[in-house]
């Protein structure tokens, strides 16, 4: 075993891992280069610490990261603790390590960091087809970080596809594949069915799965590999549902059933996504753990805190500033559908990662914008956005538009020319939420937020 470095900083801790190969953000790195060996080594020589952990594992295209959350929440309320590995991360790196519903602070992250550190650098010795990437060496750290806090359960989302995602070295008790579409194309497949098939890779033998609002060929490929490992699968719509009776910027009124269980409830999250996100968390946790007496109870106590820093997050109301991670043409349609029902005026900085479909994602924002700014959130994974202004001219030639590359300036400038009456929305990518949530974040706002509530518009299902 190698001898432990020194306990390094934060900084220098994620400085390291930022310097590993990150495959997520190269585009050149074919999808059939990955590989599990490396994490599986690293792994083994940190003890396996995996094998310690009751693991809830979630795949899919979309609705994950809030899937996660919302689990952590019901678990939480069962007065169990909790590790919840999230990726990417919003504005801090702690973000994406949390024990019983808290960001990881920076000290005891750096210091698992630094035991990791060694062993990574071991492997990278013994050659490139041993060496773990940046996500391999993250999902260590996560997995060392939950079984020294002796976690009851913990919560790893993948990061790519799930076959061959660093995540997919331990055997989960529960699965959960939450969306399917057309992403990662290059890497994935060009088909639904193919991305269903990687997404599919998390499922284990006699394992139970948790499934979502699946295209009907994506369906049929996750329960043909549900049915050859043995899984049980649990279908929403028809092992469990969910109705939602009102929604707005302030939330949902959301309705599910599953199994015994029949609970009406208050979301206090905005967005179609919301309450589709918390029941097939509820049906998670059902299959985690075993359901208090009082089950309706402990799910209204447990959602009415939730908060998702990043989905369809209203940081001011005066002018509106809402900030969201959409980046799928499903995410940024449903962000579409609640902005509309402000009727005001809509101002967009937009951020559009290299490997998207610009052409697809824009036209439901156009058709709401006043004004867009296009920005570059991320240097090595964002489009160029005077090509993004390009194409937007195309498809809605009305619109004003420019191009502010610095995100930071963008966000500024888009901030101070929103009118009287207006709305302000970032989004287009996760990076750009993350900037977006330091930039334009009023604290003072928000608390004014927090204490008045005035309702929202309406939004009808």
């Amino acid at each position: 075993m190698p001898p432990a470095s020194p306990p390094p900083s934060l900084e220098e801790a994620t400085a390291y891992l930022e310097s590993l190969i990150n495959v997520e953000k190269r585009p050149d790195w074919p999808y059939r280069r990955f590989s599990l060996e490396p994490a599986r080594a690293l792994l083994e020589r940190l003890g396996d610490p995996q094998r310690d952990l009751s693991i809830l594992h979630i795949a899919g295209s979309k609705g994950k990261g809030s899937t996660a959350l919302l689990a952590e929440a019901l678990l939480r309320g069962r007065d169990l603790s909790t590790g919840v590995f999230l990726s990417p991360h919003l504005e801090r790196w702690s973000e994406r390590f949390r024990i019983d519903g808290e960001e990881v602070d920076g000290p005891r992250l750096a210091e698992a960091i630094g035991r990791v550190r060694p062993h990574v650098e071991a492997l990278h010795a013994e050659g490139p087809e041993r060496a773990p990437t940046f996500f391999d060496a993250t999902t260590a750290v996560a997995l060392l970080l939950f079984q020294e806090a002796k976690v009851d359960h913990a919560i790893l989302e993948v990061g790519l596809g799930g076959r061959l995602d660093s995540t997919n070295v331990c055997v989960p008790r529960v699965t959960c594949v939450t969306s399917i579409e057309l992403e990662h194309t290059d890497r994935l497949g060009t088909t639904l069915e193919a991305i269903a098939g990687e997404k599919a890779g998390i499922l284990e033998a006699g394992v139970p799965v948790v499934i979502g609002a699946l295209p009907e060929a994506a369906l049929r490929v996750v329960e043909q590999r549900a049915a050859e490992l043995g899984a049980p699968g649990f279908a929403l719509g028809r092992d469990f549902h969910y109705e939602v009776w009102d929604r707005g910027l302030d939330g949902s009124r959301v309705r599910v059933v599953d199994g015994a269980l029949d609970v009406t409830f208050d979301l206090p999250l905005p967005g179609p996504a919301a309450p589709l996100n918390a029941a097939l968390a509820i049906a998670c946790v059902g299959r985690l753990v075993p359901r208090p007496d009082d089950a309706a109870a402990w799910v209204r106590t447990s959602l009415d805190r939730a908060r998702l820093p990043g989905r369809i997050e209203v940081l001011d109301r005066e002018p509106w500033v809402v900030v969201d991670a959409a980046h799928t043409a499903a995410s940024i349609a449903a962000l579409a559908r609640v902005l509309e029902a402000l009727s005001i005026p809509i101002d967009f900085v937009i951020s559009i990662s290299a490997d998207k479909d610009a052409a697809g994602l824009l036209p439901p924002l156009l058709r709401l914008a006043r004004r867009v700014t296009l920005t570059r959130a991320e240097p090595a994974r964002s489009l160029d956005p005077s090509e993004i202004a390009r194409i937007a001219a195309r498809v809605a030639p009305e619109v004003e538009l420019q191009v502010v590359p610095n995100p930071h300036l963008a966000l500024r400038a888009a901030r101070e020319a929103v009118p009287p009456g207006g709305a302000l929305c970032a989004t287009g990518s996760v990076y750009l939420a993350g900037i977006a949530r330091s930039v334009l974040a009023d604290r003072d706002a928000g608390a004014r937020v927090a204490v008045t509530r005035p309702r929202s518009p309406h939004v009808s299902d």
